[in-house]
């Protein structure tokens, strides 16, 4: 069954959370889409991977080169294409119900200082649940859970 795990950021930067997040799935020998409607944020997250220390490098491409099924990690807006066992939504990036059956996680990532994605959270949480998958909640919050649940 798909887990989808919600992340609730409220000190924790969106950059440092999708690394570690993409370092985890990567270990467990995941593929993952990070999928997100705004192709700035894409863009500052692929720079991002690219800029970080040789030994921690995530091997990713931008979705639209000639490799996209071959990538660990594929950032874009559009479908699966890289054979993903794990979806990360970011910026109100959302997934259907048909999609979620061949995926074993869906993180979605949410700015916990913006009322509408909290919002949105909320009305995806009950969605989710509509749709039999099972949804877990994170939050980096003081007297929160102290570390993330497994990837």
């Amino acid at each position: 069954m798909t887990a989808v795990v919600f992340y609730h950021l409220t000190r924790m930067g969106l950059d440092a959370m999708v690394v570690s997040l993409l370092n985890r799935a990567l270990g467990q020998g995941w593929r993952v889409m990070l999928r997100a409607p705004d192709p700035d944020l894409l863009e500052r997250l692929d720079a991002k991977l690219w800029l970080g220390a040789e030994d921690s490098f995530l091997p990713h491409g931008l979705q639209g080169g000639p490799h996209d099924a071959d990538q660990p990690v594929l950032l874009g807006s559009g479908a699966v294409t890289n054979r993903a066992q794990a979806l990360m939504l970011l910026a109100g990036a959302e997934v259907s119900q048909g999609e979620v059956g061949a995926l074993d996680r869906v993180w979605m990532v949410f700015d916990g200082g913006d009322a509408a994605a909290v919002a949105d959270a909320r009305s995806r949480w009950t969605l989710y649940q509509s749709w039999g998958l099972s949804v877990q909640y994170w939050s980096d919050a003081p007297g929160s859970a102290k570390a993330p649940p497994e990837a």
